[in-house]
């Protein structure tokens, strides 16, 4: 009896001894992750390039996988203003004595790619949570190689819908990949830029299209719509030789259990002659965020993104890229073929897309400049708004009928880019990328990505109907219709979208669980490392039972 008493003394003090070593591990863990936070939101600008050159240029490489389908989207919009492609895949109407594709299977090839664009997206959820957001984009290029001969030697315009689905998969992926990514192997001041530059991504995509098109649409053979189709073939092949050396996300580490592999993938980002550099409290940052966001719930599913407090953040960043596609930027791409319809040669009017795009990208660059200064919710709401008057301006200019007013509803149109450009379309992916869960983040883009392609059929129905000659043929009269849907839009930024600039992922996290109003974010002083939070902290991580996280 008193040895089995002096046993139950001695596991009793074992624990105490066990329960103090934890306790005084997570301290330390959280003193270390309140330094890096501290130094995170001091650091410059011109500090994290220098710290994070290696970063950025493997952020910069995977988030070029979305040239490839700015380029495509883009082109076909620019194909219908091609003589050949029209003649090759569309139908003679004898009312105007010209070959066209039809409204029908112009929707058809949009929404076809939409379509796979969401089957893309499922898949990258589930297989970038399981292998990594490296292994995903290297598979996803491969693919990409494989489905372009689809779109290559297609015969007929069925063939070439089954393409489109087929390309759209891999796209799908890059979509949730490339934010995801950007967002997690930069510090906070990186952020905006490295996430905004997939808009520039997409825009350079855009251009080139522009470009080609200029350069193959004098052929009179079948080569004015494949050569566009082949330049497809430039990017993933480069761009998959680059991918197979780069680190994975040490976020992605962490959640997965594996400090020592998160602390090299770190090293491998960010240079190693900086003295003031710790890498072992940037670590241990990252814990801490995770852990903080397991105390607020355990689960990793897509159901645990309509729970709780993440059922907001969902509902937001959803909300984000629906505005995207309802905010009437659809117009952009039909640029070249309100150009036709007033009588400007298809060479000419790709050369003025060129010139749209080009100052898209322009746009983009000045974003940068702009969100160093200015939060990104004044960013967005000053954007849709801008968005909705030149809407208006487009709508009532198509009642004058002239060839005068056509060309005013072309440079109203570049406007319109630039705009978007400037503020909704680059903002827009940092905000996703910040107001998401870092353990549901591949997720919750998934489904914001989603739910933008599934919006983005219906547009694209729309749009093709509202402008096509064969259907409803509304003309610019179209952008009245879409700033109605665009004033819905800045109706809801303005009560949902909350204000992100400067803050942490700790730091987001508790002023979800607060649920503090999205006008008051940006004035809300909160702190991730707070007493009461540290103890809530230490007793999750000593009550989690081993294993039940990635079950």
């Amino acid at each position: 009896m008193a040895t089995e008493k002096g046993d139950m003394v001695d596991a009793e003090r074992g624990h105490e001894h066990v329960d103090d070593m934890g306790m005084k591990h997570d301290a330390k863990l959280i003193e270390e992750a309140k330094h890096a936070a501290d130094a995170e939101q001091r650091m410059t600008l011109l500090k994290a390039i220098k710290l994070y050159p290696k970063a950025i240029s493997w952020s910069v490489l995977l988030s070029s996988t979305l040239i490839m389908e700015g380029y495509d989207l883009a082109l076909l919009g620019s194909l219908y203003a091609s003589p050949v492609f029209n003649k090759k895949f569309g139908t003679y109407n004898t009312a105007n004595g010209k070959w066209a594709v039809s409204a029908a299977w112009q929707s058809g090839l949009s929404n076809g790619a939409r379509a796979g664009e969401i089957l893309g997206l499922i898949f990258a959820g589930w297989v970038s949570d399981r292998y990594g957001y490296k292994m995903t984009t290297i598979g996803s290029l491969i693919l990409m190689i494989m489905f372009i001969f689809v779109l290559f030697f297609a015969p007929n315009i069925q063939v070439l819908v089954v393409g489109e689905v087929l390309c759209g998969i891999p796209w799908g992926a890059f979509q949730s990949v490339t934010p995801a990514y950007a967002s997690e192997v930069a510090p906070v001041v990186l952020r905006p830029y490295l996430t905004t530059f997939i808009n520039m991504c997409w825009v350079i995509g855009q251009f080139f299209a522009a470009a080609v098109n200029k350069g193959s649409v004098g052929r009179a053979d079948e080569w004015a719509y494949k050569i566009p189709f082949g330049v497809q073939w430039v990017w993933p092949v480069p761009i998959l030789a680059g991918v197979i050396f780069a680190p994975e996300s040490p976020w992605w580490y962490i959640r997965h259990g594996n400090r020592e592999a998160a602390k090299a993938s770190l090293l491998r980002l960010t240079s190693r002659n900086d003295p003031s550099f710790n890498a072992d409290e940037t670590i241990a940052m990252i814990e801490h965020t995770n852990e903080l966001e397991k105390r607020m719930k355990e689960g990793l599913t897509y159901r645990d993104c309509f729970k709780g407090i993440d059922l907001r953040r969902t509902e937001i960043v959803v909300g984000i890229w629906l505005v995207q596609t309802l905010g009437g930027q659809n117009l952009m791409g039909y640029f070249a073929y309100f150009l036709t319809q007033a009588g400007l040669d298809a060479s000419n009017s790709f050369s003025l897309s060129m010139g749209q795009y080009a100052l898209g990208m322009i746009g983009t660059a000045g974003s940068w400049f702009l969100m160093s200064r200015v939060g990104r919710r004044t960013i967005h709401f000053s954007g849709i708004c801008s968005q909705l008057l030149i809407l208006i301006i487009v709508g009532s200019l198509s009642f004058s009928g002239t060839n005068g007013s056509v060309w005013a509803i072309g440079a109203m149109l570049i406007v319109f880019t630039f705009v978007y450009d400037f503020a909704v379309g680059p903002v827009t992916y940092s905000l996703i990328s910040e107001l998401s869960s870092t353990r549901l983040k591949a997720k919750t883009i998934v489904l914001a990505r989603a739910g933008y392609n599934a919006s983005n059929i219906f547009v694209n129905v729309m749009t093709n109907y509202q402008l096509s000659s064969t259907a409803w043929n509304w003309g610019a009269k179209t952008a009245y219709f879409w700033a109605g849907t665009c004033l819905l839009s800045a109706i809801w930024v303005y009560f949902r979208l909350p204000e992100p600039k400067g803050r942490t992922y700790a730091e987001l996290d508790l002023l979800f669980e607060r649920r503090v109003s999205a006008r008051k974010f940006a004035e809300t002083k909160i702190d991730p490392f707070s007493q009461q939070l540290s103890d809530d902290i230490q007793r999750v991580s000593m009550e989690r039972k081993p294993g039940k996280e990635f079950e």
